[in-house]
């Protein structure tokens, strides 16, 4: 085989220079080799200072947080190392015989390299896309670090797809279509990660979950917020401060309570009930409706009631009876706590509000509350609801009911202790 023109030169020069024909022969190609790398290592460096002078300048200009991230070191480092391993690859037969195996082998390896290095490259500036992304608070709570594991899955498969089309020689549209016989196999082997893409898609796509989001799952035992959503895993913090992980296919196979809409709403719900001893239910004597009437809030409500059975007790037509418009005391508590409600500024008049019968058990008649709160943070709703039934369960004995619960220890000490004293009077 034919040297080519570049090692005849070197092999010439050596002779010149003193070196036996022999020894020049063996030493050519190495001089041409290492002039090949001093050239790459030269466009290396000048790449370099160049490619990062431009990075700063853009830098200072922008003044922006992008530009901080797109022209970091790290980035603008992986972009320069294209230039001297494309250098070689350009000028690497010089060194060898025009027919020679070894440059064809040596290109290879530079390709291989070329393709390291942009993937590299691609993945860095995916990571400082993303990063740029979730700077913005439009974005913030969206499952962007999914996305850009997608992303990087598929970026490192087609890698993989050139590299082995190339050490086989080997089209890679051929090889992708050789591996759809190979389909099911690899459908059983990376089983979870399909899984977990298509469910992190459907999550994402329906907006069924993102980070910070409040989720519920008692059968996995979660009940906290959504700290990140990935390819293969839903990292949950609950409120024990312990964290869990599901994998994102759970989500969509199975139900869960997304809290979200509720903080994103006017409101959150409270629907809670006390019970009333049936016993205690009865008509008001007038008794009874003056001590109501000195009440501020039912003041007008009782004077508007007597107005309407009086009218309809003295002839007026009424299907109904005028005994309907007669009031009990427990009509009088349910239209105490209505207007008691209406005038809480923590509750939200816009959205449902009202108190109900529920259907009477051997536990007394349920009433029930159903409002939603203004505040919605845990502790200070918590604390919303518990001061209205406070203030429910202490105002119940002013209308003449009696709240239903459980004789206690206490009750049955407080029915035998006048047995015992007479006993002991004897």
């Amino acid at each position: 085989m034919e040297d080519s023109v570049l090692v005849k030169w070197a092999h010439n020069l050596l002779v010149q220079v003193g070196i036996e024909p022999e020894t020049a022969h063996l030493l050519d190609q190495f001089v041409i080799i290492a002039m090949i790398l001093l050239c790459a290592l030269a466009a290396d460096v000048i790449c370099c200072f160049v490619i990062l002078a431009v990075g700063r300048r853009i830098i200072v200009r922008t003044k922006k947080r992008w530009g901080e991230l797109l022209f970091n070191r790290d980035v603008l480092r992986k972009f320069s190392n294209i230039v001297p391993v494309a250098l070689i690859y350009i000028l690497i037969p010089l060194a060898f015989p025009e027919h020679s195996e070894t440059p064809v082998l040596l290109r290879k390896i530079c390709l291989l390299y070329v393709i390291f290095v942009v993937v590299m490259f691609v993945n860095m500036l995916l990571k400082v896309f993303f990063g740029i992304l979730e700077q913005k608070e439009t974005l913030h709570d969206r499952p962007l670090k999914g996305l850009l594991q997608i992303l990087q899955v598929g970026l490192f498969f087609l890698a993989a797809i050139v590299v082995t089309s190339l050490l086989i020689g080997r089209s890679p549209l051929k090889l992708l279509a050789g591996l759809g016989a190979s389909a099911a196999i690899l459908m059983l082997i990376f089983k979870d990660t399909i899984m977990g893409f298509v469910a992190g898609v459907m999550l994402s796509a329906n907006k069924m979950l993102r980070p910070g989001d409040w989720i519920s799952m008692p059968k996995y035992n979660v009940d906290g917020t959504v700290l990140e959503v990935t390819l293969n895993t839903v990292k949950i913090q609950n409120f024990d401060n312990t964290v869990t992980t599901v994998p994102p296919f759970i989500l969509t196979g199975d139900s869960f309570q997304n809290w979200r809409w509720m903080q994103e709403s006017g409101g959150r719900r409270i629907m809670r009930s006390i019970n009333i001893d049936l016993g205690s239910v009865r008509f008001c004597t007038p008794e009874m409706t003056e001590k109501y009437k000195d009440i501020e809030l039912l003041h007008d409500y009782i004077v508007q009631r007597e107005t309407e059975f009086d009218r309809y007790r003295n002839g007026a037509e009424n299907p109904n009876g005028a005994d309907f418009f007669r009031l009990t005391n427990l009509t009088v508590f349910r239209a105490y706590l209505n207007l008691y409600l209406k005038k809480l500024a923590v509750v939200n008049h816009e959205l449902t509000c009202m108190v109900r019968h529920l259907q009477p058990t051997p536990n007394g008649i349920p009433v029930e509350v159903y409002c939603f709160s203004v505040i919605k943070e845990w502790v200070a709703y918590e604390s919303v609801q518990a001061d209205l039934f406070d203030h429910i369960i202490a105002v119940v004995p002013e209308f003449d009911l009696v709240l239903f619960q459980n004789p206690s220890g206490n009750d049955i000490q407080r029915i035998f202790r006048p047995a015992r004293n007479v006993a002991a009077g004897a």
